[in-house]
């Protein structure tokens, strides 16, 4: 079975001392892809070094998180448009919106996704958006500059049943990633409604490792724990849920016709 993990900061710091043990590891479980979202200038040379170590395995995006906001964004963005005319990524992202840590560059935050978001139309690359404690905000900025030239996934999915199928209908895809095991997260009981037509595998690494392993490191060696545990919310084969999935995640980032 093959497997894709649509979004690990695998770069990240907490990876230092056993990163390409890990990405081993996780190519031994059946994650032949990992989509590495980027989250600021000082993320990309280290996202694209482990590019280079894994070609065809770490796979980058050019963006600006959310968080990663304030009042000199322009200029970054323009540093981000620099590397975008050097090279091609896979997507655009992660970019969105985000009211839990700072609501305090909330407008900044929306122009910022409106410049990335028309970014992606004109690349035609699909764009990682992050809504945590967003979704309508995220949806509304989204839905001012769409058209269908945009697609992408909606990170770590959190929103209500009318909220994914609002997302399905713009033809987007809903991120599902470890919090689907945590009892309280709503997150099945939407999967179990919407099945698996516009889901992929994300785990967020290092953050939200699934059941058994919450509250520890996570990392992309997991989705196929993610995918067992949808495999068994919606009472199919686990090959199943690793063949959609996997023909989603390629679909969403124009690449069905590589070889993994």
């Amino acid at each position: 079975m093959i497997f894709i993990d649509t979004h690990a900061h695998v770069y990240s710091h907490k990876f230092d001392d056993d990163r390409e043990p890990m990405i081993l590891r996780s190519l031994e479980n059946g994650v032949k892809r990992i989509y590495m979202p980027n989250i600021d200038l000082e993320s990309v040379e280290p996202m694209l070094a482990l590019e280079a170590k894994f070609p065809g395995v770490c796979v980058p995006t050019i963006g600006l998180h959310p968080c990663d906001v304030n009042p000199d964004f322009e200029v970054v963005l323009g540093q981000m448009k620099q590397w975008m005319e050097r090279r091609d990524f896979a997507a655009i992202g992660e970019t969105g919106i985000d009211l839990y840590w700072d609501k305090a560059y909330l407008e900044e935050q929306r122009e910022a996704l409106r410049m990335q978001a028309v970014w992606a139309k004109t690349k035609q690359w699909p764009i990682i958006l992050h809504c945590r404690e967003s979704m309508d905000e995220t949806i509304e900025v989204i839905g001012e500059v769409y058209d269908r030239r945009l697609t992408g996934i909606f990170h770590c999915f959190s929103g209500t049943l009318a909220q994914a199928n609002k997302v399905r209908e713009m033809g987007f895809y809903l991120g599902i990633g470890g919090t689907v095991t945590y009892k309280n997260s709503g997150v099945a009981e939407i999967v179990k409604q919407i099945g698996l037509d516009s889901v992929v595998l994300e785990t967020d690494a290092p953050y939200l490792a699934p059941v058994p392993f919450r509250g520890k490191r996570n990392s992309p060696e997991h989705i196929p724990v993610i995918a067992k545990h949808l495999s068994e919310i919606l009472g199919c084969e686990l090959a199943e849920v690793a063949e959609k999935t996997t023909y989603n995640a390629l679909s969403v980032f124009n690449h069905l016709d590589d070889e993994l």
